[in-house]
């Protein structure tokens, strides 16, 4: 019975993976840096001075945490077969944890927190996944 449903997976090859990945991570990224500057036209002072804030601590994110994590991630994906299903792009783990933080987004969202507080987050998370994503990119167009 399981050798008869596996024709139904959604195998792909490690390539397919890598450019999942490296498409979510740009995508959630875009979401969330452009859901950030457009909420800036809500702020009276600090039009300026918060996005650049955002993007400095973005980087640093970026750089020290977020790296780590896609290299991790990237190594992973290349020690997959050919045909692992699609969904195996992240680990069981992971997947908790991205349903973890979206459910936070939506707390977030309707708290009374200041809405420079949460634009500042926005802008924050949306560059470092940006800008994190490139090693996924880089992966993915290194495996041609």
């Amino acid at each position: 019975m399981i050798n008869g449903l596996s024709r139904f997976k959604p195998g792909v090859n490690r390539r397919t993976h890598l450019f999942l990945s490296a498409v979510l991570w740009t995508t959630i990224g875009l979401l969330l840096f452009s859901k950030g500057i457009f909420r800036l036209s809500q702020l009276n002072d600090w039009q300026f001075l918060m996005p650049t804030a955002a993007i400095l601590t973005g980087s640093l994110k970026a750089f020290f945490i977020l790296d780590r994590s896609a290299r991790r991630g990237i190594t992973r994906i290349l020690t997959f077969k050919n045909g692992t299903c699609l969904g195996a792009v992240y680990s069981v783990k992971t997947w908790i944890l991205i349903l973890c933080m979206m459910g936070m987004g939506v707390i977030l969202r309707n708290s009374f927190l200041p809405i420079s507080l949460l634009i500042f987050l926005y802008i924050t998370i949306g560059w470092a996944l940006l800008l994190s994503s490139r090693l996924a990119w880089k992966a993915w167009l290194d495996r041609k």
